[in-house]
């Protein structure tokens, strides 16, 4: 029998009642590592979680021993994070300026079983529901900051096949660092006896320090972020999370992205990203009816390792990237065609020079600045990080995305083809019908049947 997305998993067995702590198997270097500003942006205060399905499974004790050989080279992740200082003693220190205790503390693993096989869960996996929450063992600790950097839950199916979910602390790298340490510990997991790391990760942040003195602080204000410390007459991020949100998921494959592209052509030659994430953004805006006069935003992690002078060595394992934000009217993004959408992007991504990643850094040293959240569109690219090419030894993932859907946007990979995208978001379920029909609009009817990820 079919199952529904949003049919609930069952509850996990756990092995143990409590997980183990996994440490480095060697002595690592003690310190305090700096956080840079990039970093420390509370924007990044969560974890990002990923699930893998395998269709074999890996015995516990190898997955252990070759964790805790990673943890040796990413020492940092079995730390904990902890606050430089609190500006107020009344302060919350979520608040403050954080910084980690490289003390070795361990990784959290966690063992557990479910009754259900790989194939059952492959018929759910387009759209994940609250149930996924219990393939990741839930830490008891009050705050952002006490919770480990990186937290493993590995549940054993029925058929043999394996769920591998990862929690890793934003605030200490990226999604290129996270697929750089998943990686190396596949590998150690693969090769017990080969202990070289194809990537050797580099950890000091003192690359992206802001510059002093005060003179060299930006005088133009990156559109990305706000300094308004007052609450908004409107906040569209505020709205959404105040309903229940439904994922709605999308398959684009080669032939609808060039699809898409003809629309710009031959006015102007884009990249895949360029394009779906102006066609994104279109359909995201159009489905929410918004006033014509708002200012919306489209904000999308840039990758600055090659685009920063001195470059960034090999293995930079922190956040390496900035947002780069398009902005214009609703009237203007819904009433033009995606040629305008797809400028608008370019020229935000063009506009990150050197200078301007600089003054970014520059400017996240007043903590008062944050993120600019109130009519934005996120989107995340997971397509293009390697994630589904992970391997333990038995073979690459049938599946992998992300334990839950938000409203920020994912672009991810499609299992089996390369060049395919899934776009996955959560919106409220009175949209989620009309933002599928915008973003299947530029498709034919057999396209759009094959595209059927999006049952509700």
């Amino acid at each position: 029998m079919e199952r529904s997305w949003d049919e609930e998993l069952p509850d996990c067995c756990y092995e143990q009642k409590q997980p183990s702590l996994i440490k480095p198997s060697s002595p690592t270097p003690n310190h305090i590592l700096y956080l840079s500003n990039i970093d420390d942006q509370k924007f990044l205060r969560f974890s990002i979680k990923y699930l893998f399905l395998f269709q074999n499974s890996v015995t516990i004790d190898l997955l252990k021993s070759s964790l805790s050989r990673a943890l040796v080279d990413y020492y940092p992740l079995a730390g904990r994070l902890k606050p430089l200082h609190l500006a107020h003693e009344e302060e919350d220190e979520d608040d403050g300026k954080l910084q980690v205790d490289c003390n070795g503390e361990g990784a959290v693993f966690a063992e557990a079983f479910m009754d259900i096989t790989v194939q059952q869960f492959l018929q759910l996996s387009h759209k994940p529901n609250k149930s996924w929450r219990r393939l990741l063992f839930r830490d008891d600790a009050r705050t952002f900051v006490e919770t480990p950097p990186l937290v493993v839950q590995v549940t054993k199916l029925r058929c043999g096949g394996m769920i591998v979910c990862t929690a890793i602390n934003h605030c200490f790298c990226d999604g290129i660092g996270t697929s750089q340490f998943l990686h190396a510990w596949g590998r150690l997991t693969t090769n017990p006896t080969d202990t070289r790391l194809p990537i050797t990760p580099f950890h000091s942040r003192h690359l992206f320090k802001p510059r002093s003195p005060s003179s060299h602080l930006p005088t133009l204000f990156h559109p990305a972020f706000t300094k308004n410390l007052s609450n908004p007459s409107f906040s569209l991020n505020r709205y959404l999370q105040s309903q229940p949100l439904v994922p709605a998921s999308l398959t684009y494959t080669t032939s609808n992205i060039i699809r898409l592209k003809t629309q710009c052509a031959p006015s102007v030659k884009c990249t895949t990203f360029e394009v779906l994430a102006s066609h994104t953004w279109r359909s995201w805006v159009k489905s929410l009816d918004l006033a014509p006069s708002l200012e919306v935003k489209l904000l999308f992690s840039m990758n600055i390792r090659n685009r920063v002078n001195p470059e960034i060595p090999k293995g930079y394992y922190a956040n390496g990237f900035v947002l780069a934000c398009a902005k214009t009217t609703v009237k203007d993004l819904v009433n033009s065609n995606l040629y305008y959408a797809v400028k608008l992007v370019q020229e935000a991504k063009s506009s990150l020079t050197d200078d301007c990643v600089n003054g970014i850094v520059d400017l996240l040293e007043d903590k008062t600045v944050t993120t600019d959240l109130t009519a934005s569109l996120i989107i995340s690219q997971w397509s293009k990080l390697g994630l589904e090419d992970l391997d333990f030894g038995q073979g690459k993932p049938l599946h992998m995305g992300p334990l839950t859907s938000d409203i920020y946007c994912l672009f991810l990979p499609v299992i089996g083809d390369p060049n395919a995208v899934r776009v996955l978001v959560s919106l409220p379920k009175s949209v989620v019908c009309k933002f599928e029909c915008y973003m299947n609009d530029f498709l034919d009817k057999d396209s759009v049947e094959a595209n059927g990820d999006h049952d509700n």
